[in-house]
């Protein structure tokens, strides 16, 4: 395959051409030019661009990275020649998630599609083989010079050293084998380890059975034994209380009729009591005390006598008759004498008369007050004569006497009946204490808390025993999880069979591929070191390739090969190009070969090494088409050489 132009509207190309022709082509342009971006166009309109890619960070997809500047769509055109056509390829893109998603492919100047070339399978029916093993050997991108293994170019290297089937990878093979060993066992993890584990479980499982069982029978055993003491201890306490109940019951009847014959005579001391207050309210003086009676009626008796002592009145009355008499023969006396001193006389003798009628008068009143005054004392007191007074007053004083005797006989029957009802009160507290079967000190009481406990015991054995049975049941059934224990350990069996199946797999396939690396390596380093020799004017000889595609190499004054570490930049860029155009050699297709495509992979080779490097460039471009991206100023091409022809000033 050969590539004639490249048309782009890609990254900061809007819309730009580029030109090559067969051999070498060294396009110079400066750094930010856009050599690298020509270069990601090329791989872009082989293999297309994948836009399942996300954005990480440090990484920028190709969708991003490439969009263009300008905003306008991603597209662009490829013109080559295979297999003696011209072809013209395009992709563009429709819609922004799916950049250059949209191929054709036809034959230069005309309409017709090149059959069987479609977006996904261009690059590889192309250039021969995959994108992933084509940016390991004839794309050289920027900074990526040293070769670096995957399973695509795995397959490709052992179809060239041994069958020539492309479908088998040495790392694929190991990895899938390493993953059904990792399924198996991987460290604690794996079916193996879990196996192990359900295994280990399902053993305890039956050890807490066998565990649970015996103490089950123990704690049946246990409660058994409880039950018959509690039982022993129901009649114990039954009897007990019995006994008791009946010595306090016997006891409080006692004390109740003692308490109801002391509480008869207080009664009958109460109602004397009141009987004798009654008699004493009765009385003409009621509750008063017999001193404040006996001043009452000493009182009243000086006012009888005061009352019944003779009224003064008759001795006032004969002389108020004498004085109106004197006053009436005055009076008679005048009219014959005619006598001033008669009338004065008479005057004197009727005033005389009525004051002292008017005295007699006020006199006669008092007397009928005090007669009245004396009634009423009398009536006070009931009687007729004031002699009478003496008699109800020893009769006051020995009612009071009885109400006395009454109140102390009642004292006493109180004071009784207070000591009988504080002795039942004792004895009730006594026999209470008696009945309290729970807390008392009695021997019931005893055996009553002897009981609870029993009770309490099996309470608890039978809780134990129902919990244990519980879990046990929730264990399983041992005839169950031992059929279980034997099939799984079958299986661990066989999946320790195919695990140790798997590691001899993984050594045999490990000796087999280092028996291809020993046919194919050395190959791999002796184009590699034919390279580096051309490269190096014949400095370094030797190249030595790991299967990890790292590289050593050795002057010819050196006895032991330079690891990469100990080498310059320019140096260690040649060595990696050598292997690069090595595996381009050997793992490439042999028949029309795809071009390589270097960005700027001899920047760090002094002008001599530059030389050399060109030269096999010249060399190689004889067979295959050689693009070669450079920011260094190439000189003068060789007569037979055809010059490159870029767009001036683009990359």
């Amino acid at each position: 395959m050969i590539i004639r132009k490249l048309t782009a509207s890609f990254g900061k190309l809007e819309n730009e051409s580029l030109r090559f022709h067969d051999g070498l082509n060294v396009i110079y342009a400066p750094n930010e030019s856009g050599k690298s971006t020509w270069c990601a166009f090329i791989r872009a309109m082989l293999y297309g661009v994948d836009s399942s890619e996300r954005e990480r960070r440090g990484y920028l997809p190709d969708k991003l990275r490439y969009a263009p500047w300008s905003g306008a769509p991603m597209e662009g055109s490829m013109e080559l020649t295979s297999d003696n056509c011209n072809i013209t390829i395009t992709r563009a893109t429709r819609t922004k998630n799916a950049p250059m998603r949209e191929f054709s492919a036809c034959y230069t100047g005309t309409t017709v599609p090149v059959e069987g070339l479609n977006g996904t399978n261009a690059g590889e029916e192309l250039t021969g083989v995959s994108k992933d093993v084509f940016r390991r050997s004839a794309f050289v991108e920027q900074g990526t010079v040293a070769v670096t293994g995957s399973p695509e170019l795995e397959k490709r290297i052992s179809a060239i050293v041994s069958t020539g089937e492309e479908s088998a990878s040495y790392t694929e093979a190991d990895e899938r084998l390493r993953a059904w060993q990792r399924k198996r066992r991987a460290n604690r993890r794996g079916l193996l380890p879990e196996l192990e584990g359900r295994m280990d479980e399902a053993q305890r499982l039956l050890d807490d059975l066998d565990r649970g069982l015996e103490d089950k029978q123990q704690l049946e055993e246990q409660l058994k034994k409880a039950r018959a003491d509690c039982t022993k201890l129901e009649a114990a306490v039954t009897e007990t209380r019995k006994r008791q109940r009946k010595a306090a019951l016997e006891e409080l009847n006692a004390g109740r009729a003692e308490l109801k014959a002391v509480s008869e005579e207080n009664d009958e001391a109460i109602a004397a009591l009141s009987h004798r207050r009654a008699e004493l309210r009765a009385g003409p003086f009621g509750d008063r005390s017999p001193r404040e009676v006996e001043a009452e009626i000493n009182a009243d008796r000086a006012r009888l006598e005061e009352l019944n002592a003779p009224a003064p009145s008759k001795r006032i009355l004969i002389p108020t008759v004498i004085l109106f008499v004197l006053a009436v023969l005055a009076a008679a006396l005048y009219a014959p004498l005619d006598a001033i001193a008669l009338v004065i006389a008479a005057g004197v003798f009727c005033v005389a008369a009525v004051a002292l009628l008017m005295r007699y008068l006020r006199m006669r009143q008092d007397d009928r007050a005090a007669r009245e005054e004396s009634a009423a004392i009398l009536l006070k007191y009931k009687v007729g004569e004031a002699e009478e007074l003496e008699g109800l007053l020893q009769r006051h004083r020995a009612l009071c006497a009885e109400v006395v005797h009454a109140m102390r006989a009642e004292e006493a029957s109180r004071v009784a009946y207070e000591e009988a009802k504080a002795q039942q009160e004792q004895r009730e507290a006594r026999a209470i204490s008696a009945l309290d079967f729970s807390s008392g000190s009695s021997d019931a009481a005893r055996l009553g808390r002897a009981l609870a406990a029993a009770r309490a015991n099996v309470e608890a054995l039978s809780g134990r025993i129902a919990s244990l049975e519980g879990r046990l049941s929730t264990l399983g059934d041992p005839l169950v999880l031992s059929s279980s224990l034997s099939f799984m350990r079958e299986e661990y069996d066989q999946l320790q069979e195919e695990y140790d199946a798997l590691s001899l797999a993984v050594d045999t396939l490990r000796d087999a591929d280092a028996e291809i690396q020993s046919r194919f390596s050395p190959e791999l380093g002796r184009v590699a070191s034919r390279y580096m020799s051309a490269v190096t004017g014949g400095r370094y000889e030797d190249v030595l390739l790991n299967r990890d595609f790292t590289a050593r190499t050795r002057t010819r004054d050196d006895i032991v090969a330079r690891d990469s570490e100990y080498l310059s930049a320019g140096t260690l860029d040649l060595l990696y190009l050598a292997v690069r155009l090595a595996v381009c050699e050997l793992a490439l297709p042999e028949g029309e070969p795809c071009p390589l495509i270097i960005d700027d992979a001899l920047v760090n080779l002094d002008e001599t090494r530059y030389a050399q490097a060109i030269e096999l460039l010249k060399q190689i471009a004889r067979q295959r088409q050689v693009i070669l991206f450079t920011c260094r100023q190439p000189e003068a091409p060789a007569a037979s050489e055809q010059p490159a022809l870029p767009a001036p000033g683009r990359g």
